[in-house]
């Protein structure tokens, strides 16, 4: 290994914690050991500053559940690894929520230890991510350049290895999906079926017959039998995408195959066993639907043995350079163009906008950035609008004039509001001169006529100034 770190571990077997230790020296790695609990925290207590810290989970003593709590509540951002013989779910899940990094299984091959510190340590030295991107799937990828993602990175390799169901919430457009194929490529379920079902896509009265399947004669229609998508995806992983919207008697039915992983289907009472993952997504307001009963607690409970969170792309803007580029090499190659350049301005805005869409409106963006090919139009369109802060809108005068919300703004702000007004102008003019002839216009103001009419909608011209009938055709 390339990077060294100073590394506690901690073990009761002296024999282990010497196989251990020799692992670690030969990349030069600098290890303090510990064969009790108590004696790790004391290391710590006196000043020892590890980078990282391999716990053993079953010690004499105070085990390594109650040591990583210790640990962690005189490091907080201290990075742990489990190790043990057992793998416990239930423990494994606790160690996790106690803020343990990593687990790995004794006994371990020098391969998955090196992976394991080569991961936290470039977290733990505050290394600058690379930025290399997580190929999972066709135009599915993960990106993991700041904190909040690297943490998420490290929590899916750790869940992905336990047979529990995970809860992933987040705003719409964040990668849900995507966290939940990158969970089942790490799963041992990987050479499994994956498959997602969008609750909200389908009629409530007819997700039951998606899920479960149903016999021949099961309703009007059916004439002949059907397995659900639990059957089709036996072995693998299911995400269930917005389980929000699914109706409360469905839910009822759904508590039933976590528990025992046992339906019948629609028109059968013959119970079908199957072995599946299951991992649900939601955006909406959790507490909320609980009370309004929307959500059965039950279920909730039941899904929620782990939950991961994923932030909005306002809150890890470090990745959107990184987005940008990939989404724009991704796009060209699927549109036959050839790829726009993201100069420094364009880039600046992209890193003021807010993104409320997320992950979908920057890919959004980039599409129409392409077909567009006007970087300054494309700059624009992150411009923030009237109703949120500053941005174009026309006076009593049918004149352009821009404010910001508290009525001021700085130098950049009047050199671009001065902009707009200037370019809202001229292609006032230029649809006056040609009485609304969309297509003469563009062709006189030299721009396409897609850029033009996106112009038109941007600052309101059609809807505040025509007062002529539109030419045919244009």
């Amino acid at each position: 290994m390339s990077e060294t770190a100073n590394i506690l571990l901690v073990d009761d077997e002296p024999g282990m914690l010497r196989y251990i230790r020799t692992l670690l020296e030969v990349d030069e790695h600098k290890v303090q050991t510990a064969s009790t609990g108590e004696e790790a925290v004391e290391h710590v207590q006196k000043g020892l500053h590890p980078d990282l810290v391999l716990l053993d989970l079953l010690m004499p003593g105070i085990d390594g559940l109650q040591t990583l709590e210790k640990l962690r509540q005189l490091k907080p951002g201290l990075k742990v690894v489990m190790l043990s013989c057992v793998n416990d779910t239930r423990k494994v899940v606790q160690a996790m929520r106690l803020g343990a990094v990593d687990y790995l299984t004794k006994p371990f091959q020098k391969a998955e230890l090196d992976a394991v510190i080569g991961q936290c340590i470039g977290t733990a030295k505050g290394e600058s991510y690379s930025g290399e991107i997580e190929e999972l799937c066709d135009d599915v990828f993960f990106v993991a350049a700041s904190p909040a993602m690297k943490k998420i990175r490290s929590q899916a390799a750790l869940v992905a290895n336990v047979e529990i169901p995970v809860l992933l919430l987040g705003e719409s457009g964040t990668g849900k999906e995507v966290l939940a194929r990158l969970i089942h490529k790490l799963s041992p379920r990987a050479h499994r079926t994956f498959l997602k079902v969008n609750c909200a896509a389908v009629p409530a009265d007819l997700l039951e017959s998606e899920l479960f399947g149903y016999e021949a004669g099961a309703f009007t229609g059916a004439t002949h039998p059907k397995p659900g998508k639990f059957e089709l995806c036996n072995k693998g992983t299911i995400l269930l995408d917005e389980i929000g919207e699914m109706s409360p008697l469905l839910q009822a039915k759904l508590l039933h195959v976590l528990q025992d992983q046992t339906f019948s289907r629609l028109g059968s009472r013959t119970m079908i066993k199957v072995d599946v993952r299951i991992l649900a997504a939601t955006n909406i307001n959790i507490p909320e639907a609980l009370a309004n009963k929307r959500l059965r607690e039950d279920l909730y409970y039941r899904l929620n043995a782990f939950t991961m969170s994923l932030p909005p792309l306002r809150e890890r803007k470090e990745e959107i350079p990184i987005l940008l580029k990939h989404f724009m090499s991704r796009m060209s190659e699927s549109y036959a163009r050839p790829p726009l350049p993201l100069s420094g301005p364009l880039m600046e805005a992209c890193l003021r906008h807010s993104w409320p869409g997320n992950l979908r409106e920057l890919s959004n963006f980039i599409k129409r950035y392409l077909v567009l090919g006007d970087e300054t139009l494309a700059a624009s369109e992150l411009q923030p609008r009237p109703d949120g802060g500053s941005g174009m809108h026309f006076d009593a005068a049918g004149r352009a004039a821009v404010v910001s919300a508290d009525g001021s703004g700085g130098l950049k702000s009047v050199s671009r509001n001065a902009k707009d007004e200037a370019e809202a102008e001229a292609i006032s003019r230029a649809l006056e001169e040609t009485n609304w002839n969309r297509k003469q216009a563009a062709a006189l103001l030299k721009i396409s006529y897609k850029a033009l009419l996106y112009k038109i909608r941007q600052y309101g011209i059609a809807q505040t100034r025509s007062t002529h009938r539109l030419s045919a055709g244009a």
